[in-house]
């Protein structure tokens, strides 16, 4: 894939892209960046143009502001697609990604063919996510590493963690690029992120839903109760909150399946 940089409101954001054909946009979650879509991408067909975005504080796109809300994220991204000259694209986005997918998809309905929410969700924070996110925020500010290390492992299954204890560390070291003023600005957002069930509620926009049956993070009883809303797909796999890394080989099947049928 060819790295890219654009200039956006005196600071660079970082995206990759490859192919031609249908524009398919990958949006990674917090405290990640694009190289979490490497393995996937390789497995989906070249026919497809593939555009894999840093947000913004993470990767290798700065920070813009102390709160970096999911519409602040979005407009971002909306400054790419729109460089590229993209006027319609499917759009994943893993957690944070899928919140910042919602909102792109709340601003611009017109210019999404289809929506992938991958272990993520429509709904906002409750209270106590919210109080959870301050305290985490203050634990960034004390010891930023060993807030990353512990915050990775917890997005797998237990079961995974000896399995899958290459691909921890690996992701746990991408993760430490992700510096302090991005951590907190991407917590402070996701904390005052409204509830955007209406945006598939309503039927219009084909949508994939990916979930893991061990995921702590995502409230899996919320999801449920959108199945009998969603034109789309519902997937429960076997694991925690990283899906794209827990069960590979059905996640690729599956996003290739539902791209295929757009």
């Amino acid at each position: 894939m060819i790295s890219e940089f654009i200039n956006y409101k005196g600071i660079s954001i970082h995206y990759k892209e490859r192919g031609k054909g249908r524009a398919l946009v990958f949006l990674h979650g917090f405290l990640e960046n694009l190289e979490m879509w490497e393995t996937l991408i390789s497995t989906i067909k070249p026919s497809y143009r593939i555009i894999c975005i840093d947000l913004l504080g993470h990767g290798k796109t700065d920070s813009l502001a102390y709160v970096h809300t999911m519409d602040d994220m979005a407009e971002a991204v909306k400054a790419v697609l729109d460089h590229l000259k993209l006027r319609r694209y499917v759009v994943f986005g893993h957690s944070m990604g899928g919140y910042v997918s919602l909102a792109l998809a709340n601003k611009f309905p017109k210019s999404i063919i289809g929506l992938g929410l991958l272990n993520s969700t429509t709904s906002a924070d409750s209270e106590e996510k919210k109080q959870n996110r301050t305290r985490a925020i203050t634990a960034v500010k004390k010891h930023r590493t060993s807030f990353i290390a512990e915050s990775i492992k917890q997005l797998f299954w237990i079961e995974n963690h000896k399995k899958l204890e290459p691909s921890i560390n690996k992701i746990q070291n991408q993760a430490l690029n992700t510096g302090v003023q991005g951590i907190i600005a991407a917590l402070e957002g996701m904390k005052v992120r409204s509830d955007l069930k209406h945006v598939i509620a309503d039927g219009k926009i084909k949508t994939l839903i990916v979930t893991g049956t061990y995921d702590t993070v995502i409230d899996q009883k919320h999801l449920s109760v959108l199945k009998p809303y969603l034109n789309g797909e519902f997937h429960e796999l076997e694991g925690g909150h990283m899906s794209h890394v827990e069960n590979i080989k059905e996640f690729s099947y599956i996003i290739s399946s539902f791209v295929e049928k757009l």
